[in-house]
């Protein structure tokens, strides 16, 4: 047996011994070593996600899709260079034979999981994880046990970068200043590009608030906020002719006014998972030009994860946005 979160209900959480997972065909066994706590696993918590009402996912649920950890076993099938292998992995399991798996966009399959969030592959707050080999990324020496739980988000800032198409020397606004969003700022600024922040309250992570935001020409700007209002901000905000990236969820139905983006030619984007960004984010925290740790509040057990998503902070932590889990303690 071992210990692993799991979510019974709305509101209810709570650690639980279950059978320690054995490798199917194709998987391999992982002992986590650190597992972040995400906004999507606090709407699974609070029962406001709504895969939870589409019947995508269901209680009783197991958690975490941001992680890293040591391969212990291989199943069958799997290349056994694999055992001891430090990793990490793609949140988006695709079925691997429908078309959009076929043409690499597996990350959007139809009848895809996602680890930890839809039902059929438990998650990652746990002790060990089962995990498919396929969707594995190696963790060279120089990305450690908590860069390596951050390699996740930073896949999908990575693409938010992607997405916004800029040049060095280029101005990127970003709205909000959570771990999407800081760490689409880090990996931006590594490219050369000008990057400026819009957060709720003016002090935090050198942003700029709605009152102090300057009147700048905004080559693109990414939605990395769950405000209902920004989505339309960002179109009235952004260079004619450019891009606007959307990654953030609002709780509400956001509205955008067409004629707006129409008028000045706006391109806009929607990310979707990390997956084509894990193995450039991976390689930036591999190089040093970007270090993820300083947006770890604190790491705490995994008797502690429950009460992280039910949003109190650890005493004494640090101010960064995130909470790792170290499910072994």
């Amino acid at each position: 047996m071992m210990r692993a979160l799991v979510l019974t209900g709305p509101g209810k959480a709570e650690v639980q011994q279950v059978p320690e997972p054995v490798a199917a065909v194709g998987q391999v066994i992982v002992d986590v070593e650190r597992a972040g706590v995400c906004g999507t696993d606090v709407e699974l918590f609070t029962g406001e996600m709504s895969y939870l009402h589409s019947g995508v996912s269901s209680y009783p649920l197991r958690p975490g899709h941001e992680w890293s950890g040591t391969v212990r076993a291989v199943g069958p099938g799997v290349d056994e260079s694999w055992a001891g292998r430090r990793v990490t992995g793609d949140t988006m399991i695709g079925c691997g034979h429908c078309r959009r798996c076929i043409a690499g966009r597996h990350h959007v399959c139809p009848d895809r999981h996602e680890l930890g969030i839809r039902d059929g592959l438990a998650g990652a707050l746990a002790e060990q994880l089962a995990f498919p080999a396929a969707y594995l990324h190696a963790l060279p020496d120089t990305v450690d046990a908590t860069a390596g739980a951050l390699v996740e988000p930073a896949g999908n800032a990575q693409r938010c970068v992607d997405a916004a198409a800029l040049a060095p020397g280029e101005r990127l606004l970003i709205l909000g200043t959570g771990t999407i969003g800081l760490l689409t700022a880090m990996l931006a600024r590594a490219r050369g590009i000008e990057v400026h922040l819009l957060g709720e309250r003016a002090g935090r992570d050198d942003a700029w608030t709605r009152e102090t935001l300057p009147d700048l020409p905004w080559d693109a700007v990414v939605d990395a906020s769950n405000g209902p209002e920004l989505p339309g901000l960002a179109v009235s905000l952004v260079e004619p002719g450019r891009r606007v990236v959307y990654i953030g969820l609002s709780g509400t139905p956001s509205l955008i006014d067409t004629r707006d983006a129409v008028l000045k030619d706006v391109t806009t984007v929607g990310i979707l998972g990390a997956s084509a960004g894990l193995a450039p984010a991976i390689a930036a925290f591999a190089s040093g030009s970007v270090d993820p740790r300083p947006l770890v509040a604190a790491t705490v057990g995994l008797g502690s994860a429950a009460e992280i998503l039910a949003g109190r902070r650890p005493a004494g932590s640090a101010t960064g946005p995130k909470i790792l889990i170290n499910p072994q303690l």
